[in-house]
């Protein structure tokens, strides 16, 4: 008689990888604060990819908080793609949630946050798929969703992604600056995206994060990347020895976010500092002393609001 199936990968309990290749997620997930229900924030879920199940959640200001000078204008729409390392989160979950609500009031945006894929069942690269379905649902929806043809203009969209919903993000850029199929795309907005390769950065082997270490990082690589493929897989290293170069490609106008203390920091400085080599138009922020999900998991309102000013300068700026 074989043994019993044993846990061979676990990620805080929320998700674990048996022997036998079953999984089990848990969805008694404690987080240290609540959802926000805050009337300022109109919210909605959308099912946009009916073949997988996925829905995405709208969010608009409530007309009572835009000011008279604006009330009859279009909203720039801005996409956020969740992290979690491809394998947990959601656009329910109240990190997400809360971060969503806070960018459709401080930006006066049209916020659309996707659902995708996750892994180990759904291996990459189907979040980015899931994320270009996402883009293609809006561009068809003007005329199908009351909210995006009253509300959102299709002119002015933004694509923002936090840690692995960055690297989302990043790979949308190429492919949209590849494909010349921008529709209103003017740029993406990048918080600590989620890059890796074999060789260690300085900042991955520095000090642990209160929240995350290298054991972390290496386990949602393992669990993500198609099977038998290593961190230098183009999915994984935009800058591998086989990913594309991306001189030729035209990439919208980037805005790279990061906290000074993430393990991460490294692999998103080389990434702004080698397209700006590149001649793209990218810029860097970085936080002194911040550590991963400074933004989405912080209630830190002071902090909040010197993020989203810079986000709302980058959009203002490439809404021209």
């Amino acid at each position: 008689m074989g043994s019993l199936p044993h846990i061979v990968e676990d990620c805080m309990g929320v998700l674990q990888l048996y022997s036998d290749g079953t999984v089990s997620r848990s969805h008694n997930i404690h987080f240290p604060f609540p959802l926000t229900l805050d009337s300022s924030v109109l919210f909605r879920d959308v099912l946009y990819q009916p073949s997988h199940a996925l829905h995405l959640r709208l969010y608009k200001p409530a007309p009572s908080t835009t000011s008279s000078p604006t009330t009859n204008k279009k909203l720039p729409i801005l996409f956020f793609f969740h992290g979690g390392g491809f394998c947990v989160g959601s656009r329910s979950w109240p990190n997400s949630h809360n971060c969503c609500v806070r960018l459709a009031l401080g930006l006066g945006a049209l916020v659309i946050a996707p659902d995708y894929r996750l892994a180990p069942e759904h291996r990459l690269p189907a979040a980015v798929e899931d994320g270009a379905k996402a883009i293609e649902w809006v561009s068809k929806a003007g005329k199908l969703d009351e909210w995006i043809e009253e509300s959102g203009d299709l002119q002015r969209v933004f694509v923002m992604g936090d840690s692995s919903g960055g690297n989302i993000a990043h790979h949308l850029a190429v492919r949209i600056g590849t494909e010349n199929e921008k529709f209103g795309v003017r740029g993406f907005v990048l918080m600590a995206p989620f890059f890796g390769g074999v060789g260690r950065t300085k900042s991955e082997e520095g000090p642990a994060e209160q929240f995350f270490d290298l054991e972390a990082l290496d386990r949602f690589w393992r669990l993500s990347l198609p099977i038998g493929e290593d961190r230098d897989h183009p999915l994984a290293n935009p800058f591998g020895a086989s990913s594309m170069s991306l001189e030729e490609v035209n990439l919208e106008p980037i805005l790279v976010i990061v906290g000074g203390d993430e393990m991460l920091k490294d692999r998103a400085e080389t990434y702004a500092k080698t397209l700006s080599q590149l001649g793209k138009r990218i810029e860097y922020v970085e936080f002194d002393g911040k550590q991963h999900g400074f933004f989405t998991n912080s209630q830190d309102t002071q902090l909040a609001h010197q993020v989203i000013a810079i986000i709302k300068k980058f959009m203002l700026h490439n809404s021209v």
